[in-house]
């Protein structure tokens, strides 16, 4: 069976950062994709935790925009972008000879 893509946000228990939780497939490269689609919309990783289940990743990123947590537009930028990019880079898997 598939790994299902998950992207979750909410906010730290500080109030000074965001959380994104990532659940997919995993598969070479996904962390560095990860980390290229949040800076290519001006998103900061301050940390970042990966683990592996079987064939799922399950990645948990302290992220900011501005030095701030992300804010409702932005929030749904990074999941939008972050769907997308994991949705394509499945399809283009599975479409290479």
């Amino acid at each position: 069976p598939s790994v299902k893509t998950e992207v979750i946000i909410h906010p730290d228990s500080h109030g000074i950062r965001s959380i994104l939780e990532i659940t997919t497939a995993d598969r070479p490269g996904l962390l560095v994709d990860i980390v290229k689609t949040l800076k290519d919309v001006s998103v900061n990783v301050v940390s970042a935790k990966a683990e592996t289940i079987g064939k799922a990743a399950h990645d948990v990123f302290a992220v900011t925009y501005h030095g701030e947590p992300l804010n409702s537009p932005m929030e749904l930028l990074v999941v939008n972008a972050l769907y997308y990019y994991l949705a394509r880079a499945e399809v283009e898997r599975e479409e290479s000879y």
